[in-house]
């Protein structure tokens, strides 16, 4: 097999070519970009907000940081220029039914102006009525229809009178009230003294006659108070046609303004009725507080029934509302009714009646996050059901619940049409829609963001505008194109892929805030490569204590890493530790034991529950690799044991099958490993070897280590020939690699990286099926021969001491 070579400077690090640039300077740019790729995300959306079906809104899903929530604001907000501006909602009070306020739609614009008219009502009625009422010619009536009423009431007493002077009898008004009495013939009363001298027939007449007129007398009592009540309901209705004479020109102009809407008209209408019907209300004659049970009401508590509550007001908007609610709580999403303390008690009405946000969307768009709305409670299910009901309805919590049964406000729903978009991760929505089956019905698009691009020439320069809109939009200083060279290139290395972008859209605007602050302090009014580079190294110097100490305990020998010199059954294995914002690799002393046994290799970290799952699978599919190209013609007579050293966490992934496989060969040949080397990738039962994850990451850390320890100029990493293309490696690796201090070498077989190793040709069978003669195949495949001898061996033995014992006992 031919020499493995290392590397080449360009296959450790793609740079960006500044012809794909297209600007020197971010000022020249005129035209942004907002989003760059996302085709796919993109397209759902602007079929989720079009489609008219229902249940079509949308998740849009895709790792945070990603840009999800400004393309999404920026899509619906030109959508939302093409639709047209929703209408206006208001509550109003419901006269007949006093708890249960009615929604009132009107065309958008036009609830502002209404209320005004309402407002300037309740102002004009506090003068306008009583007004009316304090002129000349209403006193008159007044005064008339009192006369009238005391002229008959004065009528009917002097008829009595009269009637009663005819037959000799005086009506008489006393200080007690009024009383009959007898005349003499001059018509002068009687004196008690001279009726006492009356005869006996003479006194039971005039008796009999004051009993009669005493009858009628009460009868016309009795009819005093109706003529008094039909006093009173003349003057009422006096006062109610002065009411509606003062008021109609005043309703008139808002019925004239709102005519083509008959909701309008009709409560106009009952506000009309209602003051005629409570007219004493407004003229300052009952005072009486309603919470002390008076039988009148204040004007204020009566002028408040005409206020109309303006919950939606599309005054100032010419197009379809976008909005979005950090804190989607359920008072938040639907709406409230506030409470004021009166006399120690809490009161409300429709006045403090509070809109939500399905308020404020409706008819546009509504855009929530997911994580932030199904933490929150009954946000979730109180979005659902406004969602399958398709109207919104104010109602507090506790009552939705069951758990009041206390009267309060009963708002009349307002019907729903708006589109909401959810802003989440994957795993929220595969969980939403795996076990909430109401999910797939109320959100029937997903809008999936890619956390990667191609490197492509054209993305890389819709790329460079993106930067060039973020310098813009943060007010930064201008960005040169080897600035923005430099973060294309961190793209590549977020996305670990030199061939791709990252859409981790965040990281990269944080970069470059961080490195327009390192510009600041060089006095630099250009962001260049270097102040990138500045930001770059200024995170990770933040962020690597852990990183320091580790490889401290590397180069003072408390962990034990060789960097040099050979060993048998030991190997340096890289494997990766992520901090959340931050992740480094980690070189780990792998070793391997072998002995006769039955073919078993041991997992000590999975023997002591410290392995993963990925990395037994790792180990059984190295132990099957062994059986099958070495123990054809003869079972494998091995037991091997594998473990991490000094390792006391969880350990888990395949990318060390590959090390692993190694340091057993090294055992089994007796051949020992080059220590300059470290080793990753997993293999497969062919000894394929396969991609890993974190290549960028394992090789810096093992040039670290070497670094501190001393570089020999014969060290690097292994790594498998499919991760060639992963290569973002930093500035100072590509640098030792040119200066032959470090390499880096692919791999496609686990033949291939035995040979780098031990620098010992691995051997492939010949067509008689033998290895060639001092090949490292051919002195596993001795060795394992030479175990199986033994097992065999002993296994006779052992059969033969079986059968003399046996003999033995049947003897005895």
């Amino acid at each position: 097999m031919a020499k493995l070579a290392a590397l080449k400077a360009e296959q450790l690090y793609r740079k960006c070519d500044l012809s794909e640039i297209p600007f020197e300077t971010s000022d020249q740019v005129t035209e942004y970009e907002s989003v760059v790729g996302q085709g796919r995300a993109l397209g759902a959306i602007h079929f989720g907000t079009r489609i008219r079906g229902e249940g079509y809104n949308v998740f849009a899903l895709g790792p945070a940081g990603t840009g999800k929530h400004s393309v999404v604001r920026h899509i619906l907000e030109s959508e939302a220029k093409n639709k047209p501006t929703p209408a206006d909602w208001c509550y109003v009070y419901n006269f007949e039914t006093p708890h249960k306020p009615n929604a009132l739609q009107l065309p958008p614009g036009r609830g502002s102006s209404f209320r005004k008219d309402m407002e300037q009502l309740t102002e004009d009625l506090n003068s306008v009525i009583p007004a009316a009422f304090a002129t000349e010619d209403y006193q008159a009536q007044i005064e008339k229809l009192e006369q009238e009423l005391a002229t008959r009431r004065d009528k009917s007493l002097n008829d009595l009178a009269d009637e009663a002077r005819e037959k000799g009898v005086q009506l008489v008004h006393t200080p007690s009230g009024f009383a009959f009495a007898p005349l003499d013939k001059k018509e002068e009363v009687i004196r008690p003294e001279e009726y006492e001298k009356l005869s006996e027939s003479e006194k039971k007449r005039l008796e009999s006659i004051v009993a009669k007129l005493q009858k009628k007398f009460q009868r016309l009592i009795r009819q005093f108070p109706n003529w008094q009540k039909e006093n009173r309901e003349k003057i009422k209705e006096t006062d109610r046609n002065i009411a509606r004479l003062a008021v109609e020109n005043l309703i008139g102009a808002i019925k004239d303004n709102n005519s083509d809407l008959s909701e309008v008209t009709a409560f106009l209408s009952s506000v009309e009725e209602d003051i005629v019907e409570h007219v004493r209300d407004f003229r300052g004659e009952q005072e009486t507080n309603v919470l002390f049970g008076g039988g009148g009401q204040s004007r204020a508590v009566a002028l408040q029934r005409y206020k109309v509550n303006l919950i939606v007001d599309h005054s100032r908007k010419n197009s379809a509302p976008v909005v979005y609610q950090d804190l989607p709580t359920h008072s938040n999403l639907m709406g409230r009714a506030e409470y004021q303390s009166q006399m120690g008690t809490l009161v409300t009405d429709f006045t403090l009646l509070k809109p939500g946000d399905l308020h404020h969307a409706n008819g546009g768009y509504l855009i929530l996050d997911a994580r932030h709305l199904l933490t929150q409670p009954f946000a979730w299910e109180s979005l659902k059901r406004a969602l399958r009901s398709s109207e919104v309805r104010i109602e507090p919590l506790e009552r939705s619940l069951g758990l009041i049964s206390t009267i309060s406000l009963e708002p009349e729903p307002i019907p729903f049409d708006a589109k909401v978009v959810l802003l989440g991760d994957r795993m929220l929505y595969y969980l939403l829609n795996q076990y909430d089956p109401e999910f797939k019905d109320l959100f029937k698009v997903a809008a999936d963001f890619d956390d990667t691009l191609d490197r492509s020439p054209d993305n890389c320069e819709s790329f460079a505008r993106l930067i060039a809109g973020m310098a813009h939009k943060q007010s930064l200083r201008s960005i040169d194109n080897t600035g923005v060279a430099r973060l294309i290139e961190h793209g590549a290395r977020i996305a670990g892929d030199a061939d791709k972008l990252s859409t981790h859209l965040r990281e990269v605007s944080d970069v470059l805030e961080e490195a327009n602050y390192w510009a600041g302090e060089h006095d630099s009014s250009i962001i260049t490569r270097q102040h990138v580079q500045e930001a770059i190294d200024g995170k990770i110097s933040r962020l690597d204590r852990v990183r320091a100490h580790i490889y401290e305990a590397i180069a003072r020998g408390t962990i034990a890493i060789d960097t040099e010199g050979a060993r048998v059954g030991q190997i340096n294995g890289l494997s990766v530790i992520d901090m959340g914002d931050f992740a480094f690799g980690q070189p780990s002393r792998i070793t391997a034991t072998t002995r006769l046994g039955d073919g078993k290799v041991i997992d000590i970290e999975r023997e002591t529950e410290l392995g993963g799952r990925i990395h037994s699978k790792g180990v059984l599919i190295l132990s099957n690799f062994l059986a099958s190209r070495y123990a054809i013609k003869h079972p494998l007579s091995l037991s091997a044991s594998l473990v991490f050293e000094q390792s006391y966490a969880m350990v888990d992934g395949d990318s060390a099958s590959l090390a692993e496989l190694c340091t057993l060969l090294s055992v089994l040949s007796d051949i020992p490993i080059n220590q300059s080397f470290a080793v990753t990738g997993s293999i497969n039962q062919l000894g394929k070897v396969q991609a890993i994850g974190g290549v960028n990451q394992k090789i810096e850390g093992f040039f670290d280590v070497c670094k501190a320890k001393g570089f020999t100029n014969n060290q690097g990493v292994l790594i498998p020939s499919s991760n060639v293309k992963h290569l973002m490696l930093r500035e100072d690796i590509v640098e030792a690699a040119i200066n032959g201090k470090f390499s880096v070498y692919s791999v496609e077989t686990v033949d291939q990286a035995i040979e780098v190793l031990t620098g010992v040709e691995a051997g492939a069978r010949t067509e008689d099926g033998e290895f060639p003669e001092g090949s490292l195949n051919d002195k596993v495949e001795k060795y394992l021969i030479s175990l199986a001898d033994l097992r065999r061996r002993f296994s006779g033995k052992d059969k033969e001491a079986d059968d003399q014992d046996e003999g033995e006992e049947n003897e005895t």
